[in-house]
């Protein structure tokens, strides 16, 4: 076998120049590295990213991490991720803020009720109070609301 040739190792050739070319626009259009490590969305993330979309500050810890595992069995968990990094995705953007609103997982297979009394509609909605929720004192609905 002969020796290697060191003037051939540093030499370009047009193969090897189109497979970088052709390489480098693949991983630009596979938005590497952002999408590489997502999947870490933890809890405190999720709550903070829901209290932005939400203009909420007084959500629950415990139902952000029903509803972020709620959103991982649909496979959105890298999605939420690449979200809570500033990305734009209005449609999962809308999701969060239905699921706090609704109270409701987001899997439109499998809709489960993680709260009820503590959905942001409620909220929303002053003039109303869940059902089988008391409003007050026996009675209290006898008089008119002071104005």
């Amino acid at each position: 076998m002969p020796p290697p040739n060191p003037k051939a190792s540093n030499t370009v050739t047009r193969r090897t120049l189109l497979s970088a070319v052709s390489a480098m626009s693949v991983l630009s259009l596979s938005q590497w590295p952002g999408r590489a490590f997502a999947a870490d969305l933890d809890v405190d993330a999720f709550l903070a990213l829901s209290q932005k979309l939400t203009q909420q500050d007084d959500l629950s810890a415990d139902i952000a991490a029903d509803m972020l595992a709620a959103f991982s069995a649909t496979g959105r968990a890298e999605d939420l991720a690449v979200l809570a990094e500033d990305a734009a995705d209005e449609a999962l953007a809308n999701a969060v803020v239905a699921s706090w609103y609704s109270g409701v997982s987001p899997d439109q297979d499998d809709l489960q009720v993680l709260t009820y009394t503590d959905a942001l509609i409620w909220q929303a909605m002053d003039y109303t109070k869940p059902m089988a929720y008391c409003g007050g004192e026996v009675g209290y609905w006898a008089d008119p609301p002071s104005a």
